[in-house]
């Protein structure tokens, strides 16, 4: 069997379109990713830094996202590549690391999630993402690591110096801005529209034009669209457009006061 696989959001962001992830802290079961790929998204990423979904869940999701048609990323703890590895086999296609801060951090990531000759991950002899059917070793890490996106997060006014070296990392594709952690590092939290984070977006995204790297920008949801909007003027390509819980909060709190309001005429 010659190994083949699509990575639905890698493909949008070659065309150079904007990639859009719903990022999963609460759902358990697999219909999240048919759902997912109802309203639109490109990916489901499941969040395992901030919450404590099951390991065993998120696997089974990550299996039921690439029959969807949606690519199933996974944000793993700081530094955890053991369970980078153990999502990767399951069936992720994508790695988010939280708060790299150096090229060296970068690299261990690389090291860790993609095959040689680009890295240096364990092998093991079958793969979700090929139905578990035998495909030729060789063929599938080439075509794994194709497919295989690895999302470096910028979070810390430290990495932002760093950034020129963390880009020119070879193996990375994503450079992705945690607004939030950025924010609050450089003592402004939550004002995503201060002068100086909007130089921070500035700097993280000229850095990744220059090195061949995506840029993304996180951490937008709760504010104005107009940040959306400013993002995307930017030049950012990939970006996390909220939680499934938050959204459900929210959609529900709009169909109370729309019923609530019938009530009162």
């Amino acid at each position: 069997m010659t190994p083949s696989l699509s990575n639905p959001l890698a493909a949008r962001l070659k065309r150079g379109d904007l990639g859009l992830a719903l990022m999963i802290r609460h759902a358990r079961t697999v219909d999240i990713a048919l759902a997912a790929h109802a309203c639109g998204f490109d990916a489901v990423y499941f969040d395992l830094q901030h919450s404590p979904l099951p390991e065993n869940e998120v696997a089974q999701m990550c299996v039921a996202s690439l029959g969807a048609g949606v690519t199933p990323l996974v944000r793993i703890p700081d530094k955890d590549y053991g369970l980078a590895l153990r999502m990767l086999d399951a069936g992720a296609m994508g790695i988010v690391v939280p708060d790299v801060v150096t090229a060296d951090d970068v690299r261990a990531a690389v090291a860790a999630c993609k095959y040689a000759p680009i890295g240096h991950r364990s092998g093991t002899s079958s793969w979700a993402h090929f139905g578990y059917q035998p495909v030729p070793m060789v063929e599938a890490r080439k075509v794994l690591n194709e497919n295989t996106l690895l999302i470096c997060m910028i979070e810390s006014r430290a990495a932002l110096e760093n950034v020129e070296e963390i880009a020119a990392v070879p193996g990375v594709d994503i450079l992705h801005i945690g607004s939030n952690d950025l924010s609050s590092d450089m003592g402004i939290v939550g004002e995503l529209t201060h002068p100086q984070v909007k130089a921070a977006f500035e700097r993280v995204v000229a850095a990744c034009h220059k090195h061949g790297k995506i840029p993304g920008i996180g951490g937008l949801a709760g504010a104005d669209t107009k940040n959306y909007d400013y993002a995307i003027k930017l030049g950012a390509r990939f970006m996390s457009a909220g939680n499934e819980w938050a959204m459900m909060i929210a959609a529900g709190k709009e169909r109370v006061k729309s019923i609530r309001g019938l009530h009162s005429v």
